[in-house]
């Protein structure tokens, strides 16, 4: 009788147990959109009223103004908090000045606290553990003994739209998916030969597989998704503001695309993007890859502030950096606390302190640079290097840049780095900074190079340019009229050439402020005899004792200033030239609070041991550790293919954010791509293109259920119809021609467009049409200038490159058909189908063929031969509109044809990817 009583007991309270827990307030799901909704605006991390925040649990638990805390734990009734949302007092009642909460609500946020106040992290801030793939123990068992095609993608689909009351579609027509894949894999429609393999190929399974594998193979993929990236590097030919002159850094774009075709693990990918210049003994392509974050908008007008606009660009590369691989609003942090996510005011600056200590100061020469040299240039480096390793003094030391006394020059003929820009100078007497990037002095002037370190430097290296002879400049020590360290005498030029001049300077100890005096009693009171662009203090150049000296100091001055191919990098500071970090008081960089060196948001890292250097951060992001990075670069991918992501918002999964559809299959496809497939993104590729929920058919009829339930596709219920973007638009046009030019890589081409759309004031960049096969080279090669970009291709969504861009809006307008009717290149590409199908005995079906890659409906051959009839009877009326068309083979049948094929271009199965 005990024993059952003892059990009746037992069932009681485990009975009482589950009715508590299942009544347990969730803290995400049911307490944080109140939050967010109703508190956060007054009491989070933009305001703070009455001393009172709700942004993190020991804020919410801190004592407010009046002294005493606004929650106690465990204790509604007496808790501020909860008193003030009853208040029969509009002036005490929250929200202040609001609509009352509904009692639900009241009775959630109730429960909150008497619960404990429970916090919990948002689900994406949440290390992914690999969940169990939804397979029923029948589909486990048969997969033994059978193979179904499906992937894992598939299940985690499939229970989705159960839940729902969806089924998958059928597989689309082999036809359909030849085209889809090698569009989404290459971003280039499949070649006729392509076509005709796979569509009579007699085992299509294995036919698909090799399709993709032959696809992943080739060198059009890495073009297809380097220009995803670009996107998110905000990468640009031109520098941006008003003037937006030319950048030299196409070869960044061309390491992005070999990177895909090599299929680079992405945490080296991250690495060698955001610290290349910090692995041991970086090479030529670990530097270039830097150029990443120097993507940055560069200001070379005239009256701007060079630091103002250099801390413009940190600020960006710390926004881009969360935005490219966090998906994370962090921007909000730098004026105050986030507002919605746990990341404080200060954790913003200790971040951007990663990226506060690089060498480039807004300069108009973009500095710092890789110096490329000719193979002659090279094997006199190489002469230097052996003669410094015979000597015993090392040219360069252990990859360490800006270096040591033993390892600066080579790093100094690499980079010319490090230096002081003419901008550094201050405190000038009769003398100024000419066109904000010159020191000027005249008779008698002077100016302070300030806290220059002189510890084992006794060489003075500047860029000068010499406009009258006889200036006499001194370097001295501590005032305008200190100890004469150096004397120079500039009567060696007078081309007002730019030239680079080494001279002794005698030794000193310590940091020093360098004060640069002139004199010249020949010219006139307003004369500037020179100007110096920037300044370097050298250590002396070794061997001094040698019999050679002379001849390879000679040398090694002769290749600073060789003529070399510069590309813009980023270039860690040693220690002579180190920046303090400051938070900016409400984001102003002009108001500095207290000083802070780097580090990594708490609530995403609670034991950071690794380097404080941007080499440590890559490390960071792509750790085991880090929430977001894996996730967030599989929801990119899906998002290109599927045309919503699994979070539809790519550029933020923090709280405001949209929720995963597919919470499991993503943190499924995160684990994997990070530790199964060791970040390699052809392998998760693979994995999303033969999946069964890839492989659907896109048709749907007008009464389709799928409609009504799945309305945006988010279930997967079919294969999505997206327009294509501007890119593969242009370039199927192209390739469907015959004119596309297979040559990859090199600087960027000018294509045909339109007079007047540069029109930029005091702006040396001219537009230069290309000639030859440069004219029709892929889109991810054309010319991407920030304010004059391609006019195609924003008419088609793509973005102008000035900021990190995340996701493309996808519009229909009709500008769009106007443009594949009437732009020059889409009607050359027109005339050139028409002569490539012109000798077929049924040209209009053949092109059609070509186009769209299934056979041409005897309804639309019907329209389209009484349309090219119509363009027949026009032309033949009209034969001067023969020559307006064609260029060669004027005739009105050719000039018809041509007229049908780009109206057949101009279809939307054309432009879309069923």
């Amino acid at each position: 009788m005990k024993y059952w009583l003892l059990l009746g007991f037992a069932a009681v309270a485990v009975g009482y147990y589950s009715i508590e827990k299942s009544s347990e307030v969730d803290y995400n799901t049911e307490v944080k959109p109140i939050l967010n909704k109703h508190c956060i605006a007054c009491h989070g991390g933009v305001k703070q009223a009455a001393g009172f925040s709700l942004l993190f649990r020991e804020d919410a638990l801190a004592k407010t103004k009046s002294g005493k805390p606004s929650i106690i734990v465990g204790d509604a009734a007496h808790s501020e908090f909860i008193t003030r949302l009853t208040h029969t007092d509009l002036e005490e009642r929250m929200p202040y000045r609001a609509e009352k909460l509904k009692d639900e609500e009241i009775e959630i946020l109730t429960k909150w606290v008497d619960q404990g106040l429970k916090w919990e992290d948002h689900w994406a801030y949440v290390k992914p553990t690999l969940p169990t793939v939804p397979k029923s123990f029948f589909e486990n068992l048969t997969s033994i003994f059978t193979n179904n095609d499906k992937t894992d993608i598939d299940y985690f689909v499939a229970q989705k739209q159960k839940e729902q009351g969806l089924t998958m579609s059928e597989t689309a027509p082999r036809n359909v998916l030849i085209r889809r894949v090698c569009l989404d894999l290459t971003g280039l429609p499949p070649t006729p030969q392509q076509l005709e393999k796979y569509l009579n190929i007699t085992d299509w399974n294995a036919g698909y597989k090799q399709l993709v594998d032959e696809l992943l193979a080739s060198q059009t993929y890495g073009e297809r998704w380097a220009t995803m990236w670009l996107d998110l590097a905000r990468y640009s030919d031109s520098r941006g503001y008003q003037k937006d002159n030319a950048r030299n850094i196409w070869k960044y774009r061309d390491w992005v695309i070999r990177a895909y075709n090599a299929d680079k693990p992405f945490d080296q990918f991250t690495t060698e993007q955001l610290a290349g210049d910090l692995l041991p003994n970086p090479t030529t392509d670990n530097l270039i890859a830097t150029a990443f974050h120097r993507n940055t908008l560069n200001n070379d007008e005239t009256g701007t502030v060079d630091e103002e606009f250099r801390v413009t660009a940190t600020l960006d590369r710390v926004n881009t950096t969360w935005e490219t691989w966090q998906s994370t609003s962090f921007g909000c942090v730098q004026c105050h606390s986030h507002p919605y996510d746990p990341f404080r005011h200060e954790e913003y600056y200790k971040y951007l302190a990663y990226f506060n200590n690089t060498r480039d100061e807004d300069t108009i020469d973009e500095a710092p640079f890789l110096r490329e040299f000719n193979k002659e240039d090279e094997q006199k480096i190489k002469e230097l290097e052996n003669w410094f390793n015979q000597e015993k003094a090392p040219f360069r030391a252990g990859g360490k840049q800006g270096g040591t006394e033993q390892g600066v020059w080579k790093d100094f003929l690499r980079f010319l780095e490090p230096r002081h820009h003419a901008h550094y100078a201050d405190n000038y007497q009769k003398g100024t900074l000419l066109g904000d990037r010159n020191i000027g002095l005249k008779n008698g002037g002077s100016c302070r190079l300030p806290n220059i370190q002189l510890t084992n430097k006794s060489q003075l290296v500047v860029q000068i340019s010499v406009g009258q002879l006889g200036t006499e400049l001194q370097v001295r020590l501590d005032s305008a009229k200190g100890q004469v360290i150096g004397q120079i005498q500039l009567d060696t030029t007078i081309n007002k050439q730019r030239v680079l001049k080494i001279w002794p300077i005698k030794p000193a100890t310590g940091r020093h402020d360098v004060y640069l005096t002139a004199t010249n009693k020949k010219i006139g009171p307003e004369d500037y005899p020179f100007e110096i662009a920037w300044f370097a203090f050298m250590p002396g150049f070794p061997n001094k004792n040698t019999a050679d000296f002379d001849d390879k100091f000679s040398l090694y001055k002769q290749l600073l200033e060789a003529k070399t191919d510069n590309t813009p990098i980023q270039l860690a500071s040693d220690a002579d030239y180190q920046r303090v970090t400051n938070i900016f008081v409400r984001g102003n960089w002009l108001s500095k609070g207290a000083v802070v060196s780097p580090g990594l948001p708490y609530s995403l890292t609670k034991n950071n041991k690794l380097p404080k250097n941007r080499l440590g951060l890559s490390q960071w992001l792509v750790s085991a550790d880090n929430p977001l990075t894996a996730r967030v670069m599989v929801n990119r991918y899906w998002e290109q293919i599927f045309g919503i992501g699994l979070v539809e918002t790519l550029e933020d999964f923090g709280t405001a954010g949209a929720k995963p559809t597919h919470p499991e299959l993503l943190d499924y496809l995160a684990v994997k791509f990070s530790t199964d497939w060791h970040w390699s993104t052809k392998k998760l590729l693979k994995e999303i293109v033969l999946s069964k929920t890839y492989q659907q058919n896109s048709v749907l009829t007008a009464n389709d259920p799928r409609l009504e339930k799945d309305p945006q596709n988010r279930y997967l219920s079919h294969a999505p119809r997206l327009r294509l973007t501007a890119e593969m638009i242009r370039d199927q046009t192209i390739a469907i021609s015959g004119l596309l030019s297979k040559k990859m890589y090199g600087q960027p081409v000018m294509p045909y467009q339109p007079d007047g759309v540069w029109q930029a004031v005091n702006s040396s960049l001219e537009y230069k049409q290309s000639e030859g096969e440069d004219q029709y080279r892929r889109a991810i090669y054309t010319f991407a200038r920030r304010t004059g970009p391609y006019p195609s291709a924003v008419t088609f969504d793509a973005g102008s490159r000035e900021a990190c861009l995340s996701r493309r809006i996808r519009t229909n307008t009709s500008l769009q058909a106007l443009t594949l009717m009437n732009d020059p290149a889409f009607i050359e590409a027109s005339v050139a189908l028409a002569n490539r199908v012109g000798r077929s005995p049924k040209p209009i079906a053949m092109a059609y063929q070509l186009v769209t890659c299934k056979d041409i409906e005897p309804k639309k051959l019907t329209i389209l031969t009484k349309f090219y009839q119509k363009a027949l009877t026009n032309f033949q009326k009209n034969p001067e509109k023969i020559a307006e068309l064609l260029k060669t083979k004027p005739s009105a049948e050719n000039a018809a044809l041509a007229v049908v094929c780009n109206a057949i271009l101009n279809l939307d199965e054309v432009v879309t990817k069923q």
